[in-house]
Parts: C-alpha cells; sequence; structure tokens
C-alpha cells in the first residue's frame, strides 16, 4: 500500500476499506467466530487508549507474553498505536528467561494470557524495576502486596473507551508522528550459549518485508490462511500477521498443533504456513500408502480450497517437497532470519527449484562472500541489537548483514543453503562438514524421523537417530526381535544394525570420510519441553549434543 509509513496506518486504512468482512477466525468452545476488521480496529484502538491513559509514551517498550490467540494479534496494533515498540516473548519460557528480556528491554509494561504466564512475571517482580502494569487477557489472582497494577483485558479496553475523543485525538497525533524508521519491536533470539540478543525491527523493516513477500504469494480476497505459528516468532510476525493486513485477508487461527489437521478441515483454508516439522510428520503418517491413496490422502488433509503450503524456519527435506508437488500441493520453502525481518528468499508458484529456498524478494540484495557465508542487504535489515553496539557492528559491515548461513546462488539466482557456519566441522582426518547435508540424506529414509550427526575431532561421523516409531517397530515383528529401551535408547542390537543398513544405503552418495558409521537410537522425539527444539521446531544441535555426549563419545570409544 503506497505511502504507508507504519503498520498501524496499514492497518487502520485496511480496516476502513474492508469494513464488515472477516478480518480474524478465532475458536471458542470448539466452533469458529469471526472479528471484521471494524472490529479489530475498535478493540486494537480501545486497547491503545488504555495503555496511554496507564502512562505509555511513544519510544516506550511494553512486553507480550502469551500463546496464540486473536487478541495477541490486537495488543499488537495497539502498542503500535501508542507509538511503543512490543516485546514478544515465547510463550514457553522460564520465568529467568522472561526476566532477561523484560528486564533488558526495560518494558514498562507486559500483557499476558493468564494465571500461568502471570506467576512467571510475579516471581521475578523484585529484578523488573521498570515494569509498571501488568495486563491479562484472562482474570488472574495477584499475590499479596503485589506493587503492579493489574487489570483484565476488558478493562484495559473499557478504560481506554472511557478516554473518548479525547483517546483518539491522541492515538491520531501519536500515529501521524510514526516514520518508516521508529522501532516498532524487539524480538529476542533463541541463543544456545548465554543471553539471547534483541533484535530492532522498525516499521520500515516489517512494511517492506510484509509486501515483498505479499507480491510473490498471489493472494485474492477471499483467500483464508490457517495460522499456528507463534506470534512471538518473526516468521509467523511478519507472514500470518504483517502481510495478511497488507493484502487484506482472513486469518484463522488453530487452536493448537495437535488440533491442526482438525482445523484445517474445520476452516478449509487457501493457505497454510508451517515448519517443515508438521510437514515430515504429515508425510510419515501416509509414506507407506501405495503412491495414488497416498495422494488422495495428502489432498484430503489440507483440503479441496488449499492453494498453496509455505514452509520456512528450518531446512525442508526434498524429497517431502517433491511428494507434496507430486499430490498436486504446491510446498515452498523459503528463507530468512530474524535479523533479516525475515524474509530473504522464497520460491513462490511461478517461480521455484526444488533443494533451494528461492530467489531474493522484491528491494533485497543477496550475495556469498569468499568463505561462503551468505551476506544480504536492503530494507529488511535490522537496526541492530539493542543495546549491544558491539554485536551490531560483528554482525552488519559496510550495510551487509552476515547470516551465519553457508550456501550457493546458482545462475538464475536461486539460493541453496548449505549449513550454519558455526555448525561446520572437521575430521580428525582433517574433512569439512556440512551436517545438515548428512541430515538430510538421513531423514529421507522413511525409517528415520529426526538426525543429528556428530563427529568433530573425530576419526568417523556418527549420529543421533529418531526412528519412525510404528515403522521400527513393524520391522521388529517382522524380524522377531523385542523392543528394549534403556536410559533413552532403543537397545535392541538387531533394530540398531537394521537401521544402520539403512544409513549405509542412504550414505552410498557421499564420500567415505562424511558416512556416518555408528548411530545411536533414541526412543523418542526431540522435545520443546525438554529445551531440544525452538519455539519453531528448530533443533537445538549443540544443547543436543552435549546432553548426550557422553553416549556418543562412547562409540568412539568401542572402536
Amino acid at each position: 500500500m503506497r505511502g504507508v509509513q507504519s503498520l498501524c496506518e496499514l492497518h487502520r486504512k485496511n480496516a476502513k476499506r474492508l469494513g464488515r468482512r472477516a478480518a480474524l477466525r478465532h475458536k471458542r468452545d470448539g466452533l469458529f467466530y469471526n472479528l471484521s476488521w471494524d472490529e479489530y480496529r475498535r478493540a486494537a484502538d480501545e486497547s491503545a487508549a488504555g495503555m496511554i491513559s496507564l502512562g505509555i509514551q511513544a519510544g516506550d517498550r511494553v512486553a507480550i507474553l502469551s500463546e496464540n490467540r486473536f487478541e495477541w494479534l490486537i495488543a499488537d496494533y495497539a502498542i503500535l498505536s501508542c507509538g511503543a515498540a512490543d516485546v514478544p516473548l515465547h510463550a514457553p519460557l522460564a520465568a529467568a528467561q522472561v526476566e532477561y528480556q523484560v528486564g533488558h528491554s526495560e518494558s514498562r509494561g507486559i500483557v499476558v494470557s493468564g494465571q500461568s504466564q502471570a506467576n512467571k512475571v510475579f516471581a521475578v517482580i523484585d529484578s523488573l524495576p521498570a515494569l509498571e502494569f501488568l495486563v491479562s487477557f484472562d482474570p488472574i489472582t495477584a499475590p499479596p502486596n503485589c506493587r503492579l497494577k493489574l487489570l483484565t483485558w476488558d478493562a484495559l479496553k473499557h478504560r481506554g473507551w472511557q478516554t473518548g475523543s479525547k483517546g483518539r485525538e491522541e492515538i491520531a497525533r501519536r500515529e501521524a508522528a510514526i516514520g518508516c524508521g521508529n522501532l516498532a519491536t524487539i524480538i529476542y533470539t533463541s541463543g544456545t550459549t548465554g543471553n539471547p540478543k534483541g533484535v530492532m525491527l522498525s516499521h520500515d523493516n516489517l512494511l517492506t518485508n510484509a509486501a515483498g513477500t505479499g507480491k510473490i504469494s498471489f493472494l485474492e480476497p477471499d483467500d483464508v490462511l490457517l495460522s499456528w505459528l507463534p506470534y512471538s516468532h518473526i516468521y509467523a510476525r511478519t507472514v500470518d500477521h504483517y502481510l495478511t493486513t497488507w493484502a487484506g485477508i482472513t486469518v484463522a487461527l488453530a487452536e493448537s498443533i495437535e488440533t491442526l489437521v482438525s482445523d484445517l478441515e474445520a476452516v478449509q483454508p487457501t493457505w497454510l504456513t508451517a515448519v517443515p516439522r508438521f510437514y515430515e510428520k504429515i508425510w510419515n503418517s501416509v509414506e507407506e500408502l501405495p503412491p495414488p491413496q497416498r495422494d488422495v490422502r495428502l489432498r484430503e488433509i489440507f483440503g479441496p480450497r488449499i492453494k498453496q503450503l509455505t514452509s520456512g524456519g528450518a531446512p525442508l527435506p526434498q524429497h517431502v517437497c517433491r511428494a507434496f508437488h507430486a499430490a498436486g500441493l504446491p510446498l515452498l520453502e523459503g528463507y530468512g532470519l530474524t535479523e533479516s525481518s525475515p524474509v530473504i528468499c522464497f520460491n513462490n508458484t511461478e517461480s521455484f527449484k526444488f533443494g533451494s529456498v528461492g530467489r531474493a524478494i522484491e528491494n533485497v540484495e543477496v550475495r556469498i562472500a569468499e568463505d561462503g557465508e551468505i551476506l544480504t542487504r536492503g530494507p529488511h535489515v535490522m537496526q541492530g541489537y539493542w543495546r549491544n553496539p558491539t554485536a551490531t557492528a560483528e554482525t552488519i559491515r559496510d550495510g551487509w548483514l552476515h547470516t551465519g548461513d553457508v550456501g550457493k546462488l546458482d545462475d538464475e539466482g536461486f539460493l541453496s543453503i548449505t549449513d550454519r557456519k558455526k555448525d561446520l566441522f572437521v575430521t580428525s582426518a582433517g574433512k569439512n562438514i556440512a551436517p545438515s547435508e548428512l541430515e538430510r540424506l538421513l531423514t529421507s529414509d522413511p525409517f528415520i524421523d529426526q538426525a543429528i550427526v556428530y563427529g568433530d575431532g573425530r576419526h568417523f561421523i556418527s549420529a543421533l537417530i529418531v526412528p519412525n516409531e510404528a515403522s521400527l517397530k513393524a520391522e521388529a515383528a517382522k524380524l522377531g526381535c523385542g523392543w528394549s529401551v534403556s536410559d533413552g535408547f532403543v537397545t535392541t542390537a538387531a533394530l540398531v544394525d537394521f537401521v544402520q543398513s539403512r544409513i549405509d544405503v542412504v550414505m552410498q552418495v557421499v564420500s567415505q570420510p562424511e558416512r556416518v558409521k555408528r548411530c545411536l537410537l533414541l526412543d523418542k522425539p526431540f522435545q520443546l519441553a525438554a529445551d531440544e527444539l525452538t519455539a519453531t521446531m528448530k533443533v537445538r544441535r549443540r544443547h543436543i549434543l552435549a546432553k548426550y555426549e557422553r553416549e556418543l563419545a562412547a562409540l568412539y570409544d568401542a572402536s
């Protein structure tokens, strides 16, 4: 939308244009209910006026600690309309992590979903002197002598409604003062060591990225996106939230990851955004079917109206992508990071290449450094890290964002990701290893759901394997062997040997030094609750390898 200077201006203009059309669909008591664009904007204005009455000034920070719900999206636009920036926190964070991010961002207020999230704040309140108020979507009970001003979401909106025309005039004044370069959000990256860094993104960062991605999404007015990725993460924030506002389409909020398949049936969306792990699980559930039945079942799962499926946040296994395309379901992979707002490249229905993450979107430049690192430049590049000029200077040099990823550009401009620069390792024989490439090969086997390779400084490569439990138990029955588990590992020798034989086959396409020679079978998938996955289901490689270091080292001792 031309001439728009801020995200809240974009929302206001489209709300005025679209009026009573459905902006959001949310589930309550098992049924989906619509929220119109008019209602969406009215709720954002009331809650913005409420926050202003609590003392929020332009440039302040307000945190959001909540699971996905439609009020989250309203709260975001409300904070922006105050001229403030929001600080979205991942819902699974522990109290100590909440303490760091709220404290480091110097947030003056926080919006939470309910009692469990509020309790995290109450537990660390003495360490948050800048925090003045807490708003909860659901009613909560506060501990005795709590110094924070506490309001329910409805009370905040009522407070804003009471300000009347004066409140509306103040919002208009503040929105008019917002320029493209104003700070819109601080998003803390999920660091594997030490404290996370706060990525500063401006209104222009997010507006241009949403528009650039939107132009290759080829959306129509009656399109419906089914949304379930966490809004605290940049991918859903830009694509599910701001891009859909830019396009003026309806967003239906899935109840949870557990209900996503049934929500697909109820909503019948035209578009779904997800992470690779979701598509892998769907593929694993149909992979053993004969191809014609498999294709029919895949189309049944995603519904008759689906036009495209998009994937980001982690590498998408190529065999899964090809299988979905063969079933008539365009599964499109993209690439980006929090520091780039996030989209750098994306495949689309008119331009895609298997094994790539697509071409750079509008106004985005990409080049490959001499050491293979992917660099990018353009309006999508963050303003820097909050209160960390040293890290900012290390990451942005001469206007180019150093992504930390290694990749290749082909002659047509399609980008392929090789690995994270920091994940590359060298064996004791001096062989450079890109673990992601090997892990993609491993998970192409139907008996392997997840894999992490290991071998830095070692004389051969090994792997932690999460097997497809149903398939491997079926094989156990064929072999006439049991299913023995000890200390989290499947220990039945015949099954370990069977999986290793499968590994030997898929490793034939790489050189001898790159081949996985030994493996350990885990008895359950990597878990978010065990801190083995990020909020977007990316595997936390270094954390997992450290957790199982002793068992992996024993493989080498035994050899």
